[in-house]
């Protein structure tokens, strides 16, 4: 079994759904329908204990998916999975196209512009608008958007993002800070 720190989020489970051990799951992936198809294997970890789980049915509802795992055909076989994240290694994922990464690549990298040490990437939110690095480097947050023109270098290997911040970018949350 693979070391499950080096195992990558593809989803959680919401919710168990019917009675026949159904489950919701909120994906955090770009690719749904492939990760959570029939057949698919994904690993989980409760109590200290990884469990290997095989999809025996699978469908998308609402954009979300409702699957059924091997072995767990009932509503009270698969109540203890809810919350539980849903995980896969690493070499299972799928390739990007030059340009694109996934969040978990940018976590922990250092954000400097040409001058200065910003912070590391705490995290990544994703919204309808984009998604924006959450950089942590002082005592709050500065949220810094994903996008060219302003992460104009990122280097996986170097662990660094180079970023070309507008004007009043970095200064938002020291304004946010002094007016409460």
């Amino acid at each position: 079994m693979a070391d499950w720190d080096d195992m990558v989020v593809v989803g959680r489970i919401a919710r168990p759904h019917g009675l026949r051990g159904q489950l919701v799951i909120s994906p955090e992936t770009d690719f749904v329908a492939e990760r959570f198809r029939l057949g698919s294997t994904l690993w989980t970890r409760s109590a200290g204990r990884e469990e290997v789980l095989t999809i025996t049915f699978a469908r998308i509802q609402n954009g979300r998916p409702v699957v059924a795992f091997k072995g767990l055909e009932t509503i009270e076989a698969v109540e203890y999975l809810a919350g539980l994240e849903l995980r896969i290694p690493e070499a299972l994922l799928q390739p990007l196209e030059a340009g694109r990464y996934y969040e978990y690549q940018l976590v922990g990298c250092t954000v400097k512009t040409a001058r200065r040490t910003i912070g590391t990437v705490a995290r990544v939110d994703s919204g309808p608008g984009g998604s924006c690095l959450v950089v942590k480097g002082g005592p709050d947050e500065i949220l810094v958007p994903f996008v060219t023109h302003i992460c104009v270098e990122v280097d996986l290997e170097g662990r660094k993002v180079r970023i070309d911040p507008p004007e009043g970018l970095l200064e938002l949350n020291e304004t946010k800070r002094s007016r409460q």
